[in-house]
């Protein structure tokens, strides 16, 4: 059986699967950038558990050529927080090497 800390490690996991696989791909310009920030914000602090999304659209490296460019973890920086029975999560997303990395930055157990 899993501990307090891993179950909210779980779960913050869970919330990057939703925001990534959600939006990707979601059609995005400088103008909507704001707005699109909001909505992913929004949509998964609907979850379960979940405490607080902070979503950073990279606007300056947005290739919008042709008016706007899909959504891709290159353009994107995030941060989530899940509080679960007591554990307390902060992890984020960040490219690293090419790949949209997600990582645990803190895992906290106050029970």
């Amino acid at each position: 059986m899993a501990s307090t800390p891993e179950e909210a490690c779980f779960e913050a996991g869970i919330k990057f699967g939703a925001l990534y696989h959600q939006f990707a791909g979601t059609p995005v310009s400088p103008e909507s950038a704001p707005s699109l920030e909001r909505a992913i914000e929004e949509s998964i602090e609907n979850q379960p558990y979940c405490e607080r999304v902070s979503v950073t659209i990279l606007e300056d490296r947005l290739d919008t050529s042709h008016g706007y460019t899909e959504l891709t973890g290159e353009y994107m920086e995030v941060e989530l927080a899940v509080a679960y029975e007591g554990a307390e999560v902060v992890a984020s997303m960040e490219m690293a090497d090419g790949y949209p990395l997600m990582r645990l930055d803190s895992v906290e157990n106050a029970a």
